[in-house]
């Protein structure tokens, strides 16, 4: 049996307006299914490597409408649970030109969020795992799931399956009681790769900088299971119009990535998790880092060009804008 990426996290129901159209013109909403560490699984096992997702689905319609969303990416399903409560949802309005795109989040008390650590077999899991992903968003959500967050990447650890962690801090999603610099330190300290910047390092580590290479030298000195630290840099023309790049620091050197001028974009949503995805395939490969942070931009670049939250560009066609070829052209 082949070993697969596991990741946990929350799966929520997109309703996103037709095209450009604001939430008070909307008489149809366009229903997809995603959530941040899924997006990762989802986009890997695409490229072809077995992933799984764990999270849990309230028992109805609509929790087996995002389990069979998955399973249509290839992701395997086997270890959902199900329980009484609710599917999170939430809302999109793409925004074009300079007017901002707009999310507007109703999870409150989700099924994911009512996940107890008793439920999972983390043992049996890692020990069928070649990498465990996990994000910031899921010890925002509840006690509870910090808690089985925590005891995932734990179990990680115990079994020698690398860990990457997402930081992903937003500020309006820590309501339950406890501030992000309170719970996150205990499991960014056990991640071996973390992706974040410097406002994720302040609000979750306490830990600021000059720049990026300064904090992250900062955030390694203090944490030094951290081997590999990355981040994305996004420069914002208006909504249809941004400049992308990265940034990876390994040890002493620091690593940048070339420049994606996206002009005309269809969706950006999803981005971040899909140069997640590029750095884990990359390193379970075990390209160079220059290799690694490349094609993960690149696939960064081209989700933009893809509706809804899940990469679904082949690796020929990242690998191929990373050699800046087939830019735009008609194939056929």
């Amino acid at each position: 049996m082949k070993k697969k990426v596991i990741s946990l996290g929350d799966v929520m129901m997109r309703l996103s307006t037709p095209g450009y159209s604001r939430f008070v013109q909307a008489e149809t909403f366009e229903v997809r299914y995603a959530g941040s560490e899924a997006n990762v699984t989802s986009a890997l096992a695409g490229w072809g490597f077995p992933s799984a997702h764990v999270t849990r689905f309230p028992e109805n319609d609509f929790g087996r409408a995002a389990t069979e969303a998955l399973r249509k990416c290839g992701v395997d399903t086997s270890y959902i649970l199900y329980g009484p409560e609710r599917l999170g949802v939430y809302f999109l309005e793409n925004g074009a030109m300079q007017r901002a795109s707009r999310i507007v989040y109703d999870r409150f008390d989700s099924a994911f969020a009512n996940i107890q650590p008793n439920m999972i077999d983390w043992d049996e899991i890692m020990q069928q795992a070649s990498w465990f992903h996990w994000s910031g968003i899921t010890p925002a959500l509840s006690q509870v799931a910090a808690d089985v967050c925590l005891q995932a990447i734990e179990t990680a650890r115990k079994f020698n399956v690398p860990v990457s962690g997402d930081i992903n801090y937003r500020r309006n999603l820590w309501q339950y009681g406890k501030q992000a610099h309170e719970v996150m330190p205990a499991l960014i300290s056990l991640s071996e790769i973390v992706v974040g910047g410097i406002t994720d390092f302040e609000n979750s580590l306490g830990i600021s900088g000059s720049d990026f290479e300064s904090a992250c030298k900062s955030v390694m000195k203090a944490h030094p299971a951290i081997k590999k630290i990355a981040t994305t840099e996004r420069a914002s023309v208006s909504s249809s119009h941004n400049k992308i790049s990265a940034q990876i620091i390994s040890g002493k050197s620091l690593l940048k990535s070339k420049t994606y001028d996206l002009t005309h974009i269809v969706d950006r949503v999803g981005a971040g998790d899909a140069f997640m995805a590029g750095l884990i395939a990359g390193w379970l490969q075990s390209k160079s880092d220059v290799d690694t942070l490349e094609f993960a931009t690149a696939s960064c670049a081209l989700k933009h060009s893809i509706e809804g939250d899940v990469n679904i560009c082949s690796t020929d066609e990242i690998e191929a804008l990373v050699r800046g070829e087939n830019v735009g052209k008609l194939l056929r």
